[in-house]
C-alpha cells in the first residue's frame, strides 16, 4: 500500500481516526496515536470564533501540538467566516484544516452546515475557494455521498474540491438522509477515486480487519478513516497496521496492556476535564471498552454510576485483578492469516 500524503505530510499509517464530536477529544486522540493511527483530527469546531470561549470549544481546540500533522476540523456555512476560523486555527498551530460537510446532525444541518451544504454546489465552491485562499497549509474535505439516495453528487463535489485546491478527501459511504442507518455503500467512493487525482480516504462501517480489506478492494482508496470502530477499541489501528507487515508475529492484546490502556485513558480524562466532567465523559468510554470484555456486566453497571474519579479507577483495577494474564478479552479480533487475497488487496494500493 502506498504511503498516504496530505500536502507535504507523509502519514505514518494510511489508517486515520475520524473526527467525532464529543468523542475524539485530546485524551482519546493520544490513545489512538499510541496504537498507530496515522493522523487524528480535532473534534468538529464551529467556524464562529465568537463562540470559541465556551468550555466546549476550549476543550475541542486543545490541539495536539506534539503530533504532526496537527489537524483541525471546522464547520460552518459562511465562506468568509470559515476562512477567518481557518486562519485562527493556523495561528494556534494547525497544520491541516479539515472542512466538515459530512455531519448529518439536525442541529448542524438546520444551520445549512455539515452535510446540508451538499445541496448547494455553488456554496461548496465558494467555501472551499475562500478557505484554501485564506491559509498556507493543506485544506481537506470530509463529506458524504450526497443529500439522499436520489441525489448522490459526491463525484461533482470531489471535482469542485480538487479544482479549488483541496488536498485530500474523506468520504463517508452514506447520504445525509441515511444518517447512520443501513449499510454504508462504497461504489460512490470508488467513483470519486476514479474521478480525481488527490488522495481519497474511505469511511463508514469499517470495524474489522476483514471489512477494511473489503473496502480497500471495493474503493481502491488511499487510506481508511475509522470512526465508531475505534470506540472502546483504539488498538484497531495497530491491528490494521499489521496488515501492512504480514510477517510480524501475532500481537494479541495482553490483559495487562488492555488494563493499562483503560487506566491511562481514565487518568487522562479526569486530568483533562477535571473530576466532575471527566468522570461523566469516561462513562461512555467505559461502556464501549466493556464490549471487548468478558463478564463485564457488573463492572459496567457500577463503573458508569459512580461520581468520583478514584472510584472509577478502583473498580477498573478490581475488575482486572480477577483475571490471569491473557484474559479477559471477549471480542478481540484475531489477526487473520495472510491469504493470497489479503496480499493482493494491499499490494494494489
Amino acid at each position: 500500500m502506498k504511503p498516504l500524503k496530505i500536502g507535504p505530510y507523509e502519514l505514518s499509517s494510511p489508517f486515520v481516526l475520524a473526527p467525532m464530536a464529543g468523542i475524539t477529544d485530546a485524551p482519546f486522540r493520544r490513545i489512538c496515536r499510541r496504537f498507530g493511527a496515522g493522523m487524528t483530527t480535532s473534534e468538529m469546531t464551529t467556524a464562529d470564533i465568537s463562540l470559541w470561549q465556551t468550555p466546549k470549544s476550549r476543550f475541542r481546540l486543545d490541539l495536539d501540538l506534539d503530533a504532526e500533522p496537527v489537524a483541525v476540523q471546522i464547520a460552518g456555512s459562511e465562506p468568509q467566516q470559515l476562512a477567518i476560523a481557518a486562519r485562527a486555527c493556523v495561528g494556534r498551530g494547525a497544520q491541516i484544516i479539515d472542512i466538515n460537510m459530512g455531519c448529518p446532525a439536525k442541529k448542524v444541518c438546520k444551520k445549512s452546515a455539515g452535510s446540508a451544504l451538499l445541496k448547494d454546489e455553488q456554496l461548496v465552491k465558494l467555501i472551499l475557494d475562500a478557505v484554501v485562499r485564506a491559509v498556507d497549509v493543506p485544506v481537506t474535505l470530509k463529506f458524504r455521498t450526497g443529500w439522499d439516495r436520489e441525489h448522490r453528487n459526491a463525484v461533482t463535489i470531489a471535482r469542485i474540491a480538487e479544482a479549488a485546491g483541496i488536498q485530500a478527501l474523506a468520504i463517508h459511504g452514506r447520504t445525509r438522509a441515511c444518517r447512520y442507518h443501513g449499510d454504508a455503500e462504497y461504489e460512490t467512493i470508488a467513483e470519486v477515486k476514479r474521478a480525481v487525482e488527490i488522495p481519497v480516504i474511505a469511511n463508514g462501517d469499517i470495524t474489522t480487519l476483514e471489512k477494511s480489506l473489503e473496502v480497500l478492494r471495493l474503493t481502491n482508496a488511499d487510506g481508511l478513516m475509522i470512526g465508531r470502530g475505534a470506540q472502546g477499541r483504539p488498538w484497531i489501528f495497530r491491528e490494521l497496521g499489521l496488515l501492512l507487515n504480514p510477517t510480524t508475529e501475532n500481537t494479541q492484546l495482553e490483559k495487562s496492556e488492555l488494563r493499562d490502556t483503560m487506566l491511562d485513558h481514565l487518568h487522562e480524562l479526569h486530568r483533562f476535564y477535571g473530576e466532575t466532567t471527566g468522570v461523566r465523559v469516561a462513562r461512555k468510554h467505559l461502556t464501549w471498552y466493556c464490549n471487548s470484555l468478558a463478564n463485564a456486566d457488573d463492572f459496567r453497571h457500577r463503573a458508569v454510576r459512580v461520581d468520583s474519579a478514584s472510584e472509577q479507577i478502583r473498580l477498573t483495577e478490581q475488575y482486572f485483578s480477577g483475571f490471569k494474564e491473557r484474559g479477559p478479552e471477549k471480542t478481540q479480533e484475531k489477526r487473520p492469516h495472510v491469504k493470497e487475497r489479503q496480499k493482493t488487496a494491499l499490494r494494489t494500493h
